[in-house]
């Protein structure tokens, strides 16, 4: 068995409203509250890691599925994040991907049909997605030109 081990670090200067700067060993940014839930807005924030997390894990199954079926397309994708506030309570509910597969060979009615099944199959397999699934629903919107 093989294990991947990822490492983050945040240096968090105070309180709820202070801006933390992330590290990793790709990605450096700062981070705070969104302004949508009365924080500073700087950088990113947790929910569009996640979202981030999840957009770039599908797109990357669904590249890699397409690619060993010798299928030649190009992909757009545009997700989104519903965050549900009750009571105070913020519940990461859903994400949707909306993505767009551009077919190169437009008569092939097999790659058709499979880049079509894998839209839906990438969902099911993406790691991140298989972190998520039981807490957040997601959904795959599909655009096949």
């Amino acid at each position: 068995m093989t294990v991947h081990t990822f490492t983050l670090t945040i240096d968090w200067p105070g309180g709820r409203n202070s801006v933390g700067d992330l590290k990793t060993e790709r990605l450096q940014t700062q981070i705070s509250i969104p302004p949508e839930m009365d924080g500073p807005g700087i950088g990113t924030n947790p929910d569009e890691m996640l979202l981030g997390a999840a957009a770039t894990c599908y797109l990357i199954t669904l590249a890699a599925m397409l690619e060993r079926s010798q299928i030649d397309a190009k992909l757009n994708l545009k997700s989104e994040g519903l965050v549900d506030v009750t009571n105070g309570v913020f519940t990461y509910k859903a994400i949707h991907h909306y993505v767009d597969i551009d077919l190169q060979n437009k008569e092939d009615e097999r790659a058709r049909r499979a880049a079509e099944r894998y839209a839906y199959k990438a969902e099911e397999t993406c790691m991140i997605s298989k972190a998520l699934k039981g807490n957040v629903e997601v959904h795959t919107h599909l655009t096949l030109t």
